[in-house]
């Protein structure tokens, strides 16, 4: 188990945390390297998310997130993207990938 919480604390060591609270990102925008990892985390006590991302050249979809779970997206290539809640379509994270 330690193995897994290793992991954990290498992605958060490695890239940035995002929230997800109040049906809300935050913070709402961000500008990461191509290649670097974000973790995003459903800070919501009592709500799902599914994050997704749809674009020409990148797509990510996180399947459903239960309340305290992280999940870690690394963007491969650069570009703007918006990571989006499949469940709360007013949530919006703009991402800039250099």
């Amino acid at each position: 188990m330690l193995t897994g919480l290793g992991l954990v604390t290498t992605i958060e060591a490695s890239g940035r945390v995002i929230s997800q609270k109040g049906r809300a990102f935050q913070p709402a925008s961000l500008v990461v390297e191509r290649g670097e990892t974000i973790t995003i985390v459903n800070d919501d006590s009592d709500l799902l998310h599914h994050l997704y991302v749809e674009a020409d050249r990148f797509n990510f979809d996180s399947g459903d997130q239960m309340p305290g779970s992280r999940t870690a997206i690394t963007f491969t290539e650069s570009g703007s993207f918006q990571v989006l809640c499949g469940i709360h379509p007013k949530m919006k994270l703009a991402v800039r990938v250099n």
